[in-house]
């Protein structure tokens, strides 16, 4: 699995932890920045790592910001991609399992580091259920963008 991470400067603190993570899983990802907490538009690092995870050349993204929700509005707007704004792990898992979402969000300035890593733990372990009641309601929602 090859994953793109990104954030803003209210996520750049969590994203080092997600990075040490993913390390020590052995799973391959980018950073696409942000290098600090100055501060910096979230867009712009939402839609290149959305960009890229529709176009294939990663599996699935991580964003991260203050809330979170600036980065799935953004990352939502790229076709081919359904980003979840996860703030558990039973929202991590059902994002997977009937949604398929393969951009997680997740508020840098609302979860502990050990709870956040638990949400990208659950989120990159569950698959996809792959039941046809999901895949037509993703075809569904695909049909819109």
């Amino acid at each position: 699995m090859k994953i793109a991470v990104g954030s803003d400067h209210a996520g750049f603190k969590l994203k080092e932890e997600i990075k040490k993570y993913l390390e020590n899983q052995k799973i391959k990802y980018k950073d696409y920045g942000t290098a600090s907490e100055e501060s910096v538009d979230y867009p712009d690092f939402a839609f290149a790592v959305a960009k890229d995870v529709s176009a294939g050349k990663f599996d699935r993204g991580i964003l991260i910001c203050g809330s979170g929700v600036g980065m799935t509005i953004a990352a939502n707007k790229v076709r081919g991609v359904r980003a979840v704004n996860a703030y558990d792990e039973y929202t991590a898992r059902q994002s997977r399992e009937h949604g398929d979402c393969n951009v997680l969000c997740l508020a840098g300035r609302k979860l502990k580091v050990k709870e956040a890593l638990k949400i990208v733990e659950v989120w990159i372990k569950t698959p996809f259920s792959n039941e046809e009641r999901h895949l037509r309601r993703i075809r569904k929602i695909e049909e819109q963008k």
